[in-house]
């Protein structure tokens, strides 16, 4: 006995890896799916630089001038001039059924607007609700409009006096090519690894009180619960240690990427990562003592875990809750460390804290699955005994429908997942978007003229509603630190001699250093600094003449001929919530019917072997079972798109038709898929175990967050066999941006295919699978 309490460590841990190896779903689990959506990911990002976004032209003037223009979109790096509509009417089609991502509109007498000094507008139209390319699109539009003014003829001179512009010369810190895959893959790679890790531990915890032997396990380790704990999950830090090293050789390997801070706290920080979240899988097993149902909260906890870590949306702009909760979120903290370190490159100590928080909570999680093991172990409790699988066939699709709508009732897992879990994460998901916008993102000023215009500039910057200045450093080494330190995110610097500058009647330059590690917050810092500019700009410019009078204009027709509007559709304020809620919320819908559909093949093998399997095949089974689903799911369809969506305040319309004719075949699809794939499966828990850490790679294929012309054909052709692919898209043109059936109808006839197809290899797989039983028994 001493010898094995000696060794019991290096015994459990050789139990836990023979099992795995025996263990195909584990095995899949540990090594196949990190890998594969690793895979995904960085194909889906190879592109990491957006280009030739689709945008559509309306030219009403069709004059040299307009042509001009026309050319010079044409030529942005950006865009592609994929469409010429006579009329905003079809370019407003363009947008809202996916044929362009934004459309310029050029007014009618543009030249002769232009020659007569009464600045005319062009308007560029993009959609706002696809956040990142609707962006992106905007920017290169204005690029391209800006450099094409800058081109038109100087006009008459006069001798009147004027002064010179601010010009704002911005300085893009950590990241300055912009690069998605540097700041998206860095996040996301972790973040798929972390949910990979939480239900490892929880099924190799969880098994134990099913398929497995608990007290074997308890023996083997001389009866030990810290060994037996450090023993079973010693083998899982090994393999996601090794994964980790693959994320980071992904991001800085094949994408070459640079490592700029100190890669032995970032490796520390990541096995602090790895323990807590083996920990945390474990403690929720022993807890609940039931599989499937552990797993499920394991992901309601894991899965939204990406925003509340402060990557897309910043955590100084949630509410009290969502920074609460992320704080107990070892993800939050490591991926604080991961930017700081390996992005942003800033000392060891600034990392400190962080690293003290993940710490804290590897030690918290581990010690509670420790004490709560000793519980288990005093206190065992016997598994329940289940009823027999109940014939679902006879009396047809009324008798199947009626089956399956009891059996999900009765069914802990399924209910939790088709019921329970969207409005769980109705309720949860949406919290730290609720703020919708970014606000009073501190800055730093380093006023080194210390005049009247300098002390106007800091007035209209601190006046903008994006930025907030909170330090006036004497130095610019000083800002930089306060950076560092993230007390602050960006920093406008005032040369000396900018108001003689101004005075003589040239440019004044301002430098501005934007810290773009967290695009969001680099793209509101830099707004909010350029529209206070921008404001005291006009105002030189005017020489405080009345904003309604003809000097005003006349002023600024002189120093800018064309006025460019950028203005953003269907998500008008810009709210961050408004654009991922939606769509999260119908990724969220798959996943969960996804899963628990799956979960009752799992449950009918359980129970009835390959007879309750065939029974579940055939036709009237398959359709019976489908609409029972699609009765169960469709209130959380409602909650979300119509409830929630009011209740939080995001984008909708009132298209209920329009969404209810697009949901049916949408719920019916993911239905018949997720029968199709529990046909497969002999456990109920290996729908969650292989489907919930693909969630993630599955949303950057829809090409609301990710544009459609950045993934590879091979990947985007790939992904028409998931309904999210149209569903997603079809609903949220729908619901957010007032498309009709009509607009999306293409997404509608392929979930109508989609539910064909699956219906019939869920038949099919259901004889293949009793061929074999008949085989193998011969």
């Amino acid at each position: 006995m001493a010898s094995g309490r000696r060794f019991g460590i290096v015994d459990v841990a050789r139990r836990e890896v023979v099992w795995i190896w025996r263990d195909k779903v584990a095995l899949l689990l540990v090594v196949g799916i990190p890998l594969i959506a690793f895979a995904i990911l960085a194909a889906t990002f190879s592109n990491a630089v957006i280009r030739d976004l689709r945008v559509d032209v309306v030219d009403q003037d069709r004059s040299r001038t307009s042509e001009t223009f026309v050319q010079a979109i044409n030529s942005a790096p950006g865009v592609d001039l994929a469409r010429r509509s006579s009329d905003l009417n079809g370019a407003m089609h363009a947008v809202r059924s996916g044929e362009a991502i934004a459309a310029v509109y050029i007014p009618q007498n543009l030249e002769r607007d232009i020659a007569a000094a009464r600045r005319p507008q062009v308007v560029i139209f993009f959609n706002k609700q696809f956040f990142t390319p609707g962006n992106v699109a905007s920017n290169s539009l204005q690029a391209a409009i800006s450099a094409a003014i800058a081109d038109l003829p100087a006009g008459p001179r006069s001798a009147a006096f004027a002064p010179g512009p601010l010009v704002v010369e911005q300085y893009v810190l950590t990241n300055p090519a912009l690069n998605y895959a540097q700041f998206l893959l860095r996040a996301i790679l972790p973040t798929v690894l972390h949910i990979v890790t939480a239900i490892s531990a929880g099924y190799a915890v969880g098994s134990e009180f099913g398929s497995r032997n608990v007290r074997e396990w308890l023996a083997t380790a001389g009866d030990s619960m810290l060994i037996a704990l450090v023993g079973k999950l010693a083998p899982y830090f090994g393999i996601f240690l090794v994964m980790m090293a693959v994320g980071l050789g992904i991001i800085h390997g094949i994408f070459e990427i640079p490592f700029r801070g100190d890669p032995v706290l970032v490796a520390a920080g990541a096995c602090l990562l790895i323990i807590a979240y083996l920990s945390l899988g474990a403690l929720l097993q022993l807890l609940v003592r039931n599989l499937a149902f552990g797993l499920s909260l394991t992901g309601i906890i894991c899965s939204p875990a990406f925003g509340f870590a402060g990557v897309g949306f910043p955590a100084l702009a949630m509410n009290g809750f969502s920074r609460a909760w992320g704080a107990m979120l070892p993800l939050r903290w490591y991926i604080q460390i991961l930017f700081d370190q390996a992005a942003r490159g800033v000392p060891a100590g600034n990392s400190a804290g962080p690293f003290m928080m993940l710490g804290v909570l590897a030690i918290l999680y581990f010690g509670l699955a420790w004490l709560r093991l000793r519980s288990v172990a005093r206190h065992p409790r016997p598994e329940p005994v289940e009823a027999p699988e109940q014939d679902s066939a006879r009396g047809g699709i009324v008798r199947a429908f009626a089956n399956e709508y009891g059996r999900i009732i009765r069914e802990r897992s399924a209910f939790g997942l088709i019921v329970l879990a969207p409005i769980i994460y109705g309720v949860f998901y949406p919290q730290p978007y609720l703020g919708q916008l970014v606000k009073d993102i501190p800055i730093a000023v380093v006023d080194g003229d210390s005049s009247d215009v300098s002390r106007t500039i800091i007035q209209a910057v601190n006046a903008d509603e994006a930025v907030k200045v909170t330090l006036r450093p004497t130095t610019l080494a000083e800002a930089q630190a306060a950076l560092a330190r993230r007390e602050v995110f960006g920093i406008l610097s005032i040369p000396a001699g900018t108001e003689r500058d101004i005075l003589k009647g040239d440019q004044a330059r301002l430098p501005v250093y934007v810290d773009s590690a967290y695009f969001l917050l680099y793209n509101r810092t830099l707004q909010g600094i350029q529209e206070g500019v921008g404001a005291v700009t006009t105002d030189l410019a005017a020489r405080s003449a009345r904003p309604d009078g003809s000097l005003y204009r006349a002023a600024l027709a002189k120093s800018s001929p064309v006025e460019i509007l950028n203005q953003p559709l269907f998500n008008p304020t810009g709210g961050y919530g408004s654009y991922v809620v939606p769509a999260a919320f119908l990724l969220i819908l798959q996943q969960t019917l996804l899963m628990g559909s799956a979960t009752l093949g799992g449950v009918a093998y359980e129970r009835g072997g390959h007879e309750a399997r065939r029974r579940r095949g055939t036709m009237s089974a398959v359709i019976g079972q489908s609409l029972a689903h699609l009765l169960l799911a469709l209130p959380g369809f409602a909650l979300f798109l119509i409830v929630l969506s009011r209740v939080y305040g995001f984008s909708a319309n009132n298209h209920v038709l329009d969404l209810t004719v697009l949901a049916i075949p949408y719920i019916l699809s993911v239905s018949l898929l997720g029968q199709f794939v529990g046909s497969w499966f002999k456990r109920r828990e290996t729908a969650v175990l292989l489907l919930i850490a693909i969630s993630l790679p599955i949303f950057f294929l829809v090409g609301v967050a990710w544009p459609l012309e950045a993934i590879p054909p091979m990947l985007r052709t790939a992904s028409f066999i998931l309904p999210s692919t149209f569903g997603i898209d079809g609903l949220v043109r729908v619901n957010q941006m007032g498309a009709t059936v009509t607009d999306v109808s293409k997404d509608w006839m392929w979930l109508w295919v989609l539910a064909g197809v699956y219906a019939a290899l869920a038949i099919a797989s259901a004889r293949i699978t009793m061929g074999r039983r008949v085989s193998d028994a011969r």
